[in-house]
């Protein structure tokens, strides 16, 4: 049904990008919780990748989509990928644009600090960095 809706959305309301986001993120949230992991995985980098695209990085729904691309990541286990992704281009838009101390801001170096910490190659730096972020 998410699927139909997504492919009506894409036909019909092409020029309308918040109908086909929300249309992404609802089919992308279904495929998480079925664990269709890798699918959910494509979708999450098409809409970070669109939402940039138009709206630009700093944007705070740029910033949120960001945050469910790692998200992603993280739940495939792909932390090499998510730590370079959450340090090198999600976290300095989120510190520029919506501060320190907003929620996604936050969320982004909690996403950060797991990933550090579940890295299977971690190192002792990483597991002192996830600390420290995790103490601030």
């Amino acid at each position: 049904v998410l699927e139909a809706n997504l492919a009506l959305n894409r036909r019909y309301w092409s020029h309308d990008d918040d109908a086909i986001f929300g249309a992404q993120n609802g089919l992308g949230n279904c495929l998480d919780a079925l664990g269709r992991l890798d699918e959910a995985l494509v979708l999450n980098r098409e809409v970070y990748a669109r939402r940039v695209a138009t709206l630009s990085a700093s944007h705070e729904d740029a910033i949120l989509s960001g945050c469910n691309l790692a998200v992603s990541l993280g739940k495939l286990n792909r932390y090499e990928e998510a730590k370079t992704f959450l340090r090198d281009q999600l976290l300095p838009s989120a510190r520029q644009t919506l501060g320190a101390d907003h929620e996604f801001t936050l969320k982004i170096y909690m996403n950060l600090a797991m990933a550090l910490w579940d890295s299977p190659g971690r190192t002792r730096d990483d597991l002192l960095e996830a600390e420290t972020i995790m103490q601030d």
